[in-house]
């Protein structure tokens, strides 16, 4: 099966395989490929920078709160558009800003009516703040020991007004390596995900001297015989993020972001990480300007399929951290 370069008919019938006949992949799946990947991206710079959120949940007129490695952060949008955040408590005595009202542009205290501002208030002090249109990113300089950048490192995406994007989000009890570390297992997508990957190989494996992509030929399935192969790479530019590109075939230019950011802080005994995975679609076919003008009706299918294979990759990576947290997984 090879993905073709061109085609005016972007499905294939390939009938999806018996699972338990499927070519195993266990020894291609050398455990310390996976390792030396997770190493060198564990190794690269974050400008001390978190995915906070989707860019779309945070619309005008509305507070937002996450825990972001065991710091309270609340967002909201000024009229103007931009993103404002900071510490979740506020000054005063302590209350959760995240519910509290925002009244033209000012977040306002539901407690007793403080009013901060995306500059600050009393004793609150804003943190830096990124909105690249499809995600929020929030700096914490107080979390590395790494210098903090100007902005954060978004990976290279198609031009949003040529595309299609959703963001899916969901939470787990394990830390960011584990979801990296679940995203640099290429192999294991025939297997664990049977009704959404088959025909599945790895064409390349990283170099440690010549970067560190996978290269992956694949079919999405979109029922027993109809499929869409692709070729695709992964790499991870950061420790805890994971790019899926499709480097030829349909939707050539597409992204798939794999973004885990700490819920909880690096010294607490029962870790949690919030998985923010982000689409961004393309295609240079004419008829995709009815799927941008249908995209409000796309983003909760892309969505749903997102969420069904992080449901799974959650349990893939709780396991991870399960059995790492008790010295018994493979090599540790």
């Amino acid at each position: 099966m090879r993905p073709p370069a061109a085609s005016r008919v972007p499905l294939r019938l390939l009938r999806s395989p018996v699972w338990s006949r499927q070519r195993s992949t266990w020894r291609a799946a050398a455990p310390h490929l996976i390792a030396s990947a997770l190493k060198r991206a564990r190794e690269r710079p974050t400008g001390n920078w978190y995915v906070l959120g989707a860019s779309r949940a945070l619309p005008p007129g509305r507070s937002w709160g996450r825990t972001v490695a065991g710091e309270e952060i609340v967002a909201w949008r000024t009229p103007e558009g931009r993103v404002a955040a900071g510490p979740g408590a506020c000054p005063h005595l302590g209350a959760p800003l995240c519910l509290s009202p925002v009244v033209a542009g000012e977040l306002v205290c539901h407690w007793h009516g403080m009013r901060l501002t995306a500059d600050g208030g009393p004793g609150w002090s804003p943190l830096p703040v990124h909105d690249d249109g499809v995600l929020v990113w929030v700096r914490l300089d107080g979390q590395g020991t790494e210098p903090g950048s100007p902005l954060p490192y978004v990976p290279a995406r198609p031009v949003l007004s040529a595309a299609v994007e959703a963001v899916t989000a969901l939470e787990g009890d394990c830390e960011p390596e584990d979801v990296v570390a679940n995203r640099l297992d290429p192999w294991h997508g025939g297997w664990f995900h049977p009704y959404a990957f088959s025909h599945l190989t790895v064409l390349e494996e990283p170099d440690p001297a010549d970067g560190d992509r996978f290269l992956v030929e694949v079919a999405y399935r979109l029922g027993r015989r109809a499929a869409v192969p692709v070729l695709a790479e992964f790499t991870a530019p950061g420790p805890r993020t994971v790019v899926m590109r499709v480097v030829a075939g349909e939707g050539t230019g597409s992204v798939v972001e794999t973004h885990a950011t700490p819920l909880t802080a690096p010294d607490e005994a029962g870790p949690r990480t919030a998985v923010t995975e982000a689409v961004i679609a393309t295609s240079r076919r004419t008829g995709f300007a009815a799927a941008r003008a249908a995209a409000p009706l796309l983003r909760p299918l892309m969505g749903r399929v997102a969420a069904r294979l992080w449901r799974d990759d959650m349990a893939y990576a709780e396991r991870r951290w399960h059995l790492r947290s008790h010295g018994r997984f493979p090599g540790s």
